[in-house]
């Protein structure tokens, strides 16, 4: 994966940790591969009756991450400073990483060096306890929302990459139909929530 090559961590990048079996997330999770498994993936992204929108939101962006995160993994031998000098989907969507914290003022970047800047930085969202909470009763911030919705907006900026840099690649690897199903339940998902 070369968004391990950053200057960060040269340890393997480690998707989120699971979900502790037995938790109320862990069932929701579960409930979530079941519907998937249907076939039907605009039943899969309905909230289930009585759950929270909050944990369900939070339960299924951890999901997209780790299938994206999965995803990109498999071609990033294809996307290179050299090959991917810029991050972007096209000649009219280029985009410049800022996370508000390290860097404050938009950087352009080569695709790898945005797409880890961006899975650290979902990492290290996922991993706030604060923002993403682990532990039944604890409650999620006011601005979950918003932080879910910024997450899966720059994750969105991956598939755009991957598919108008690299489908190529995808195809000769025989995995368009995964990143082809993942995509339309993100989009199916996104649109709902």
């Amino acid at each position: 994966m070369s968004f391990l090559f950053s200057s960060r961590s040269s340890k393997t990048f480690k998707p989120k940790k699971n979900i502790p079996e037995g938790s109320h997330q862990y069932e929701l999770l579960k409930h979530a591969e079941a519907t998937l498994g249907s076939g039907n993936l605009r039943q899969a992204v309905m909230l289930p009756e009585g759950e929270d929108l909050n944990e369900w939101i939070a339960v299924n962006t951890v999901d997209f991450f780790n299938q994206i995160n999965m995803l990109y993994g498999t071609i990033t031998e294809f996307c290179t400073e050299a090959s991917c000098p810029v991050m972007s989907a096209g000649p009219r969507y280029e985009y410049h990483w800022a996370d508000g914290t390290n860097i404050k003022k938009p950087i352009k970047c080569s695709a790898p060096k945005y797409i880890d800047y961006l899975m650290t930085w979902v990492q290290d969202q996922l991993d706030d306890e604060t923002l993403f909470p682990s532990k039944i009763g604890v409650p999620f911030p006011k601005n979950f929302m918003s932080v879910a919705k910024t997450i899966l907006k720059r994750l969105f900026r991956v598939y755009a990459h991957i598919y108008h840099q690299h489908f190529d690649s995808v195809m000769q690897l025989q995995e368009e139909a995964h990143l082809n199903t993942s995509f339309k339940h993100f989009i199916f998902f996104v649109q709902v929530s």
